[in-house]
């Protein structure tokens, strides 16, 4: 019996793993999906057109960055349920909007007309009752002096040089996304709860938190 069927979790649920930059949800993807038997779904970064030209210019390509975002996130989502789920996914649609389409917008980079315009668009494909959200978003959560440990231990240059003063307002961002979302069911996961890189068994934890929270959302359900 794996552990999937031992915690009686559905083999065509969709979960979405969601969190901020350093706090290992590409780790945690991997390691759900070989636990579950799912297959994953990472965001392309290689083939995306926008992000050298975003990085030299923000303002000038944040709203381009964004509306591609939205079309690969919501074209990735429709091809997961399509396909019959059974996916764990690295990052959410949800992310782009709510931390940092609106980050943009309030700092500057993006004009108020581009804003509404995204935002219009993301309401309008997005939350619908016929978008495929998640069956679950678990939530990756730790200390800002935790995650900016785990940043520099990756030691990623682009990461390394960048302002610490950044990191600490994305932290707060997503504190403050995840307080207000309620697009779909949250399970929050403390980073220092499980450590599936050095321990792989401490992944059963999570599963079965997994497993009784999704018993919990189908009793609700019905």
């Amino acid at each position: 019996m794996n552990l999937r069927q031992k915690y009686d979790i559905p083999g065509d649920a969709v979960i979405t793993i969601a969190g901020t930059v350093g706090v290992g949800k590409s780790t945690m993807t991997n390691a759900l999906a070989r636990a579950l038997g799912y297959r994953t779904s990472f965001e392309k970064v290689d083939t995306n057109p926008y992000l050298d030209k975003f990085y030299a210019d923000f303002t000038r390509w944040s709203f381009h960055l964004q509306i591609y975002f939205l079309a690969e996130r919501f074209k990735e989502q429709k091809r997961i349920f399509e396909y019959g789920g059974g996916f764990v996914q690295d990052r959410s649609i949800y992310e782009d909007t709510g931390i940092f389409a609106k980050m943009h917008y309030e700092k500057g980079t993006m004009t108020e007309t581009d804003y509404v315009t995204y935002k219009g668009l993301f309401d309008a494909m997005v939350m619908t009752p016929y978008f495929p959200h998640p069956d679950l978003l678990i939530y990756l959560e730790g200390s800002f002096e935790d995650i900016v440990d785990r940043i520099r231990e990756r030691g990623r240059p682009m990461e390394q040089q960048t302002p610490i003063e950044y990191w600490k307002e994305m932290h707060g961002r997503y504190e403050d996304w995840i307080n207000s979302f309620n697009a779909c069911p949250i399970l929050r996961l403390n980073i220092n709860d499980y450590d599936i890189v050095q321990d792989e068994n401490s992944i059963e934890p999570v599963v079965e938190k997994i497993g009784y929270f999704l018993q919990q959302t189908r009793k609700l359900v019905r």
